[in-house]
Order: C-alpha cells, then sequence, then structure tokens
C-alpha cells in the first residue's frame, strides 16, 4: 500500500467512511521524498525512539518506524483510527494513541513508552496549533532530544529566526532558548491533499542540554519577551511598563540602562542575553 499516491488516499478514505476535517486542518502527504527526507532528518541523532503527533493515514509514521526502535504516534482523531488499523498493520514496532497531545502527560508517556527516553518528536502539524503544540513540547521538560514537525513556511521563517533579526518574535526567541532551530526545505502545496493555499516547511529543533541564556526568574524573563513583542515598533521601555504597571518607568529605564543598551532601543533588537540581563535586574526590584 503506497500512501503517498493521492488514489490509494481516497480509495483508503472512501472505505472507512472518512471525509477530511477543515476543523482540524488535515492535509495529508503525497509525496514520497518529502516523507522519507523528514524520517531521515528527524532519526539522524541515532535515538531509537520516536512520539509521532498528527500521524494522519500513516504516512510518515510508516516511514519513521523503518529508523525507529519503537514509535507512539499521538492521534486526536478517532476516525482516523480504522485507517491507521489497517495501515500500519504490518508495522510492529509502532503504537497509535487516541489523544490531544496538548492535554497528555508527556513524562508519564516517555515513561510509560520509552523508558523515560530521550526521544525524538516528529510532526506534520495544521497550522492553526502549530505554535501551542511546539510551545507545549518545549516548556514540558519532557525527555525530547528534538523535534521534526512541518508547518506553514511563514511560521517557519519566524520559528528559526535568530533574536535580533526581522523577522524575530516572541516565539522565535522562545525557541531559540530552548533549542537550535534550523528551516531543512520548503513544501509546495501541491504535495498534500487536499491541497492548502501556502507553501510549508520542515524545521529541526534540537534541543539544548541547558538553555542559551541563564535566567533568575524563568516565568519574567518570558514576560519581558513577551511585552517586547506585543508592540515591537514601541520603545522597549514604554513596552514594559504599558505592560508591568508594578515596576515604574525609572526602574525599567535602569535595567534597560544597566543591561548595555540604549534607552530608546525596541525589544525587536535585543539578543536573549539582553533580555537575560533585564529580567534579572526586574526581578530584584518589585515583584509581579
Amino acid at each position: 500500500m503506497k500512501l503517498t499516491d493521492i488514489n490509494e488516499i481516497k480509495r483508503l478514505a472512501a472505505r472507512h467512511g472518512f471525509k477530511f476535517s477543515k476543523t482540524l486542518g488535515q492535509n495529508f502527504l503525497t509525496d514520497e521524498y518529502v516523507v522519507e527526507s523528514t524520517a531521515e532528518a528527524s532519526a539522524e541523532n541515532g535515538v531509537e525512539y520516536a512520539l509521532e503527533v498528527g500521524p494522519g493515514f500513516g504516512v510518515l509514521t510508516k516511514e519513521l518506524s523503518k529508523y525507529y526502535k519503537k514509535v507512539v504516534a499521538v492521534e486526536i482523531d478517532r476516525a482516523v483510527l480504522p485507517v491507521l488499523e489497517e495501515t500500519l498493520a504490518d508495522c510492529q514496532n509502532v503504537t497509535v494513541i487516541n489523544a490531544d497531545v496538548m492535554k497528555t502527560d508527556l513524562h508519564a508517556l516517555i515513561d510509560g513508552h520509552f523508558n523515560g527516553g530521550p526521544v525524538n518528536v516528529a510532526a506534520n502539524l495544521p497550522y492553526y496549533i502549530t505554535t501551542p503544540v511546539i510551545t507545549s513540547l518545549l516548556e514540558s521538560g519532557a525527555n525530547i532530544s528534538s523535534i521534526t514537525v512541518m508547518v506553514q513556511k511563514e511560521v517557519a521563517d519566524r520559528l528559526v529566526a535568530a533574536p535580533g533579526s526581522k523577522d524575530c518574535g516572541a516565539i522565535s526567541a522562545a525557541v531559540a532558548y530552548r533549542a537550535r532551530a534550523k528551516k531543512l526545505f520548503d513544501v509546495p502545496p501541491e504535495c498534500f491533499i487536499p491541497a492548502p493555499k501556502v507553501t510549508s516547511s520542515v524545521i529541526k529543533l534540537e534541543m539544548r542540554d541547558v538553555p542559551a541564556a541563564a535566567v533568575e526568574d524563568e516565568k519574567l524573563f518570558f514576560a519581558v519577551i513577551k511585552a517586547a513583542f506585543a508592540q515591537r515598533r514601541k520603545q522597549l521601555i514604554n513596552s514594559l511598563a504599558n505592560a508591568f504597571p508594578h515596576f515604574s518607568k525609572e526602574q525599567i529605564r535602569q535595567a534597560v540602562e544597566q543591561s548595555g543598551l540604549s534607552a530608546d532601543v525596541r525589544g525587536e533588537k535585543l539578543s536573549l542575553e539582553s533580555f537575560a540581563k533585564i529580567s534579572d535586574l526586574l526581578s530584584k526590584g518589585v515583584n509581579i
């Protein structure tokens, strides 16, 4: 069974009474090169276990099963399960779980299925949940070695953007803090069924052993980053003053200037180290 064949996909869907869900953002891959390249890139670090988010009809799952000792695929749509039972029948090292990854205890899953890990995550994510899922994985603290995902190209550019670059945003800084990000290749709309209206990209996030910057209060650090990009055209001091009324504008000015920055700097120009210095200085002031 060739799961990149459009006619085979249509026959599978008809046989199981499956209808593609716009609500769940379901677009299934039909390009063999993209599937093979994504699985190969995911497995290049030699980790034995893979966690897949949103397997669809199992096209990437089957390819991942060739590279890994064990694959667990988390699928939210119950209607897909009978299809996966058929398409993955010969993949003895694959387990499918019907669950929402956003509500799944990843520590328990990794402990229970992978002896504590480490694991590589792979996914072809629906566009509408890209940022929440990636953020959840990054912040989980679970034993994840890498995350290889397909996302909308515009989002990919933001995710891999270096802090201080024009494409950088709050999510870029959050990714850079916990991972080394790189874009692998672009994927045109015609590689999917149904075809989306935008180009996609495959990116890989390699998790850092320790964060890229040392901070005293991680919650405040991310709050400062979020505030800086919420009004990116404003000067950083004004953006932070609006976000943190418990700090005086003079406290914020001192924190910015003591970090070696100009008082009129904008948040989009800052490195992770600068955000860390500012948040550490503020953490010594008023608690919020």
